[in-house]
């Protein structure tokens, strides 16, 4: 080999690799998904149109085999039966990383279940991209997927998540994005939120405030248009809870409770740690004993 010429891939061990890929620049591809791309001897794809693009644009000609939620059950066994072959295998959505609201979590289970090695080529994801730019906290966070479409399933699940502390990631179609916010609005309040459209796009934009102000703002703007990740903050700290408000809590419930449920209680509704409420409850009843 001379001197500049490209080195080739190394030749991928058996298994499945679960590769992610670009959500929109075709830059944003890692050198190892290229390597594993063109090493495989089969690429699973959600629409072989698409992986066709990618694959074009760096050269890659590999066999390209549809998977997805519609064929997956036909699919499946022959991927397996690939694998279980020895051959190399990956996985791929039409953006991102696969199995994040996208096809993959069966196969991935059926070769753990068949003792298959499964591999991961880590990459962007809509999640985390959305995530790193909406300036809200990210040191906890739940991924919601698509909300439901219909108004009163959508409301349902934003109240079961609403005391959850963390960040909510949501990805909406722009057609809905406005009624999504209006809901969210109506049942989180008014939580700081950003909205990510068509991000690592040429049109990438990013509008951050109170749900509410969102609502309103896309609601006389008219649906946008592109991908969306909606980001929500978490609910508001509770305040400290001072001893006055402890002390109310408590002689209220030691009235008509025994102090052990009396301290459970107040312990629950005030969110205050137990060993903290116990050691006030024995204080004011030594209080209440003394000036009797």
């Amino acid at each position: 080999m001379s001197e500049g010429e490209p080195v080739p891939p190394k030749p991928l061990a058996p298994g499945l690799y679960v590769v992610a890929t670009p959500i929109g620049n075709l830059r944003d591809i890692t050198l190892r998904a290229l390597d594993t791309l063109r090493g495989a001897a089969l690429i699973l794809c959600e629409d072989t149109r698409v992986t066709a693009k990618l694959c074009a644009h760096y050269g890659i000609d590999r066999p390209l085999l549809a998977y997805h939620d519609h064929n997956a059950d036909r699919v499946r066994p022959k991927a397996l039966a690939a694998l279980e072959e020895g051959r190399a295998v990956a996985l791929v959505s039409d953006a991102g990383t696969p199995l994040i609201s996208d096809p993959g979590y069966k196969l991935v289970a059926a070769a753990a279940a068949a003792e298959v090695s499964v591999y991961t080529v880590p990459g962007a994801s809509s999640v985390t991209a959305a995530l790193s730019i909406a300036g809200l906290p990210t040191d906890r966070f739940l991924f919601l997927g698509f909300l439901p479409a219909k108004q009163a399933a959508r409301r349902s699940t934003l109240s079961e998540i609403a005391p959850v502390a963390a960040s909510l990631v949501v990805l909406e179609s722009a057609q809905r994005v406005t009624e999504t916010l209006a809901d969210s609005a109506e049942i989180l309040g008014a939580r700081p939120a950003a909205v990510i459209r068509e991000a690592t796009k040429l049109f990438e934009e990013v509008r951050r405030g109170p749900l509410d102000a969102l609502a309103a703002e896309f609601a006389a703007k008219g649906p946008p248009k592109g991908e969306i990740v909606l980001v929500i903050g978490p609910p508001p700290s509770r305040p400290p809870v001072d001893e006055d408000e402890l002390d109310r809590a408590l002689l209220l419930a030691m009235a008509t409770a025994p102090l052990k449920s009396a301290v459970a209680e107040v312990a629950a509704t005030l969110d205050v740690p137990r060993k903290r409420v116990y050691a006030r409850a024995l204080a004011l009843r030594a209080a209440q004993e003394q000036a009797q």
